[in-house]
């Protein structure tokens, strides 16, 4: 039997199972291409496009750029209904595809259902780059009929920057996750022209608007102002009210103030306009979501290195490297290793001197913890706490999440270290601890890891410091858990030096529990955290 006839047996015998979802899932697609051919044949087969169709078109959405091919092919195709097409069409939007927009405008014309156009077709207007879709999108901001929210996206993608006052106008109009949509419009369109309408709207718009304008307001012209600590409700939005109630848009020069030392292990601070070199925030909307604000990224100088999740908290975490920074992330942090070579106390002239670095960070209410974590190195993603979490759960899981997930799934997709038991004494007993890096592990020097083992020999400790939060979640509904994240901004030599004899790790973990990626848990976890791994003074 031929490699062709191999992979229809299989993808026939997958599609023919008990549960067809969960055997295509199951398949092995390491050579996508063979796979996506079978797809595309059976698709074009009338039979099996009716038996299969839905489930074919799912598949090619796993096979990557071999998938993204066939999926374009088969949007051009006339002799398939509207339906099918339409299901073709949703899947291309799920991949971020740009169609052809002559394909666009035929599927558009063919559809039979009268009124506003489906949120699909609308958002692959706004991936095709063709700017000669932008007013019959505009054209939908107006209609509460409409998928407005989209066509604001659209608009945004197209960069059509006609519509930025009108977007902009109608952002106090529309309500809920509309709301939502024409301000990460605008983030898109990074037109300037939005922030005057965005200042007069904040000072009359209601309370629960607020965040998504002060979002845009920051995004657009790259003034992050202080916000009081742990504000929340009508105190937020009074405070992002004073904020910009100015008007004044330029950033100021970074400041570190009120630096307090609370103990030889414990520090805290407060970075005013920070630049935010490095960073958590929401990416652009995925194509086809409806939730304008839901995936997040931690940046580099505005390059996404790891993919940090959603901000639904009954969603289990998960973390997944995107790419390495351009050169190393810790040239942010290479001032400090002058006064980390041996560092056994926390002082106020320690952090002074680094105030310039401390800067480049987001704007925020600081925190930072001399420890001593025990690490492990993780290689195996079944060693990984993102895959032995399960383990700790309730043995009450729901049918449809009775397969265990693969391992690889799970995991970061990169060696890292973890603590190698749940943080003791935690309120929430499931409360893991993993330190991710900044740049590819193999790239360590031996001789320098080797320079470092033997300085902890010799009873030094050299600190790594670390950038981290706090990330509580209940899944589902059913069990908490409790994370503590770091990725590693300088130290990645003298942390591979610890791990590998065996000796808790000296690191310098800064903090910011008040805008970090979760606002729940973060003074809670940094003080479990300092109570159970803190330096012994």
């Amino acid at each position: 039997m031929g490699d062709h006839d191999t992979v229809r047996t299989r993808l026939r015998a997958a599609l023919c199972a008990d549960d067809p979802w969960t055997a295509l899932y199951a398949l092995d697609t390491g050579r996508p291409g063979p796979f996506a051919d079978a797809v595309e044949e059976m698709y074009r087969s009338d039979p099996d496009r009716a038996a299969f169709g839905r489930h074919l078109i799912w598949f090619l959405k796993r096979l990557g750029e071999a998938g993204d091919e066939v999926l374009k092919r088969l949007f051009v195709e006339r002799a398939f209904a509207p339906a099918e097409r339409q299901d073709v069409l949703r899947a291309a939007v799920d991949r971020g595809l740009r169609l052809p927009a002559e394909a666009l405008r035929a599927h558009a014309q063919r559809s039979p259902a009268p009124g506003p156009p489906a949120p699909e077709l609308v958002d692959a207007l706004g991936l095709s780059g063709d700017p000669s879709f932008a007013p019959r999108l505009g054209a939908l901001l107006g209609d509460p009929s409409a998928p407005r929210g989209r066509a604001a996206l659209a608009l945004g993608r197209l960069g059509a920057r006609a519509w930025t006052v009108p977007i902009a106008e109608g952002l106090f109009e529309v309500t809920g996750l509309d709301h939502a949509a024409f301000a990460v419009a605008l983030e898109l369109m990074g037109d300037r022209a939005a922030v005057p309408h965005l200042l007069r709207g904040l000072a009359e718009g209601r309370e629960e608007r607020v965040h998504d304008v002060h979002h845009a307001l920051v995004r657009l012209t790259g003034r992050d102002p202080l916000l009081p600590e742990g504000a929340r409700g009508a105190a937020y939005a009074a405070a992002v009210r004073a904020a910009w109630a100015d008007g004044r848009t330029e950033p100021a020069r970074p400041g570190v103030r009120d630096l307090v030392v609370d103990s030889g292990t414990r520090a805290r601070f407060r970075v005013e306009e920070g630049a935010g070199r490095i960073r958590v925030d929401f990416d652009p909307p995925a194509p086809g979501s409806s939730w304008p604000r839901w995936g997040r990224s931690l940046t580099f100088d505005g390059k996404p290195l790891y993919r940090v999740g959603s901000v639904c908290g009954t969603c289990e975490l998960g973390l997944s490297l995107l790419g390495w920074p351009d050169g190393e992330a810790s040239r942010v942090a290479a001032r400090m290793r002058g006064r980390l070579a041996d560092l056994h106390r926390l002082d106020a002239a320690l952090l002074a001197d680094w105030s310039p670095v401390l800067g480049e960070l987001a704007t925020g209410h600081y925190r930072a913890l001399l420890l001593d974590l025990p690490l492990e190195r993780v290689t195996d993603p079944a060693r990984s706490w993102w895959h032995r979490r399960a383990a700790a759960r309730s043995p009450e899981e729901d049918e449809s999440c009775a397969e265990e997930a693969r391992p690889e799934d799970a995991w970061p997709s990169v060696a890292h270290l973890q603590l190698p038991t749940p943080v003791p004494g935690a309120r929430v007993p499931a409360t893991y601890g993993a330190l991710l890096p900044s740049q590819p592990p193999e790239a360590l020097d031996p001789a320098t890891v080797a320079r470092h083992a033997a300085a902890v020999a010799a009873g030094e400790r050299p600190a790594a410091v670390v950038l981290g939060w706090v990330d509580d979640r209940y899944v589902e509904a059913r069990d908490e858990e409790r994370w503590l994240v770091g990725v590693v901004l300088d130290g990645h030599h003298r942390l591979a030096a610890y791990a590998a004899a065996g000796v808790p790790a000296r690191v310098l973990w800064i903090s910011c529990p008040d805008g970090g990626p979760t606002e729940d848990g973060g003074l809670e976890g940094l003080a479990e955290l300092s109570a159970a791994y803190a330096v012994r003074e």
